[in-house]
């Protein structure tokens, strides 16, 4: 059984003031919330006690195509990349019943989420935000990502369901035949490779950082149940990915099965990592 960590709701400590609007320097291929006076956290509603967030912990850098960044299906956009490693926004016709906001500090306040994407059996899902205010218009992709229980038990997140969802999902970009290392992994550790879909093919670096969250407990919803023995909620690294679209219909290596052609590996992926999720709630 894992043990529990104390309870301890958000940061007692006020906010630090937005910083007047300006553009910013995109180094990063994004801009840092709390630079703008934001938050690498989300707003959650209703959590006890109240004020609890979900980590922000992956960004599609703006340095990845234009294209790619695009929130469409057409032209190979954002949601057909979702598709090259297995997920659709609001699948099987679901809703989400409650939204979570956020303040990507670029000058648009808290905002609900884009969409959030989510198989109805439970298990990798995110919800994700674009940086396009007017004091921060980077155009980059912000995603609270986490592994949660099926439907059936609420939707709970699992034991460190928001550090594996994280490293599930990178696994998956880069169609990784063996499950990510998530102890292990620090802010040095990189992974690269190719999905498809749509005869769209898509090379995605990722990148983990430090600095934009704490490793730690507080503030975090499910607190008490994410963290495992005696270890924080999250590890406080941040994958960034940048995608490029190496593959579009009409190229010189098109052919018809190129939907599937690096999919195989990342559902199988996926099949283990639901398995070892179950495993891990059973500690």
């Amino acid at each position: 059984m894992p043990a529990m960590v104390s309870a301890r709701g958000p940061p007692t400590s006020p906010p630090a003031p937005a910083r007047p609007p300006h553009k910013r320097s995109t180094n990063y291929g994004y801009y840092n919330p709390m630079d703008g006076g934001g938050s690498m956290l989300s707003q959650v509603q209703d959590t006890y006690p109240p004020g609890l967030g979900e980590p922000i912990n992956v960004i599609i850098s703006a340095y990845s195509d234009s294209q790619v960044l695009q929130d469409t299906t057409a032209n190979g956009g954002l949601i057909n990349y979702f598709q090259s490693f297995g997920f659709s926004t609001e699948c099987l016709g679901q809703t989400d019943p409650s939204e979570q906001t956020a303040n990507l500090g670029d000058g648009n306040g808290y905002l609900n989420e884009t969409a959030v994407i989510r198989p109805v059996e439970g298990g990798n899902h995110f919800r994700y935000w674009v940086q396009d205010g007017q004091s921060a218009d980077s155009g980059a992709i912000f995603m609270a990502t986490s592994y949660e229980m099926p439907i059936a038990d609420s939707h709970n997140i699992i034991v460190n369901g928001y550090n594996l969802g994280r490293d599930w999902l990178v696994g998956n970009v880069t169609s990784q035949s063996t499950i990510l290392p998530t102890a292990n992994i620090t802010n040095t550790s990189t992974y690269s490779g190719q999905t498809s879909f749509n005869n769209f093919t898509y090379a995605t670096t990722v990148t983990y950082v430090s600095g934009l969250l704490q490793n730690t407990s507080d503030g975090i919803n499910h607190y008490q149940s994410v963290a495992v023995n005696g270890l924080n909620a999250i590890d406080g690294l941040v994958a960034v990915l940048t995608v490029k679209m190496v593959q579009q219909p009409g190229g010189s290596s098109s052919s018809s099965g190129a939907e599937w052609a690096y999919r195989p590996k990342g559902i199988l992926w996926t099949l283990l990592a639901m398995s070892c999720a179950i495993f891990v709630s059973l500690l």
